[in-house]
């Protein structure tokens, strides 16, 4: 009788650690690390930011959703987090040195940010960004380069998005990021509320056609100005820039 409780006692523990194990796995890096915060990530886009995803059947289902670029418009330091919470899977974000706050280096190794100098010197992260694109990867870029400022102006495409497009063959998934917190420093947008909208456009497989990497950051800006109805800016708001990086 004893061996029978004890039997009948660790298989309904073993099915609560399974139930248990499968929940902490079920988010974008599959790790229970991730499963432990990724919770209240949700409540805190759809609470602080009022999260609303549109073009949501544009998004690669399951966590293999690789060889895949991101490309999205940068309105606020809170967007990877956005776009990323909309993602069944793992999108390693490119970011500039400049915009990594000192003291969290252990956290931006966690999450596997590709650091870009702005300084001109981008041919390392450029090729860690082709690297895990051919490797099956996803990879998420802002290829303003900046802050879009004044806001809803699509800001010129940095050439290194063509680059990446035309050197890893990989498919470019448009995102158009609108509502977040016009503020200034960029991170100060985590603690300010919003009406966030990602929305995600229908992928564009640059592999059927012969353009170069500058045409193909024209392209996508093309695109980006189409599908946003927002007008092209050659001249940002340079004061407010040098505020907000």
């Amino acid at each position: 009788m004893l061996l029978t409780t004890w039997l009948i006692v660790a298989v309904v523990l073993w099915l609560v650690w399974a139930v248990v194990a499968h929940k902490l796995i079920d988010n974008p890096r599959g790790d229970v690390e991730t499963g432990l915060i990724w919770p209240f990530v949700m409540v805190y886009v759809r609470r602080v930011h009022r999260l609303r995803v549109l073009g949501g059947e544009h998004i690669p289902d399951g966590r293999h959703a690789g060889p895949l670029l991101i490309v999205a418009n940068h309105t606020a330091g809170v967007d990877p987090l956005l776009v990323q919470s909309a993602c069944p899977f793992f999108v390693r974000w490119m970011m500039a040195d400049d915009m990594q706050i000192d003291g969290l280096n252990w956290f931006w190794r966690w999450v596997e940010v590709i650091g870009v100098d702005r300084n001109g010197r981008e041919i390392a992260a450029a090729r860690e960004a082709i690297r895990h694109l051919q490797g099956g990867g996803v990879i998420g870029i802002f290829p303003e380069g900046t802050l879009e400022r004044p806001a809803r102006h699509i800001l010129p495409f940095l050439p290194g998005v063509g680059l990446i497009v035309h050197k890893s063959g990989a498919r470019v998934q448009p995102v158009i990021i609108d509502g977040t917190p016009r503020v200034d420093p960029a991170w100060s947008s985590l603690w300010r509320t919003s009406h966030a909208t990602v929305r995600f456009l229908p992928p564009v497989d640059y592999t059927q056609t012969d353009l170069r990497p500058a045409a193909i950051a024209a392209d996508l800006r093309r695109r980006f100005v189409e599908a946003s109805g927002w007008p092209a800016c050659d001249e940002p708001d340079m004061e407010r820039l040098a505020g907000g990086k």
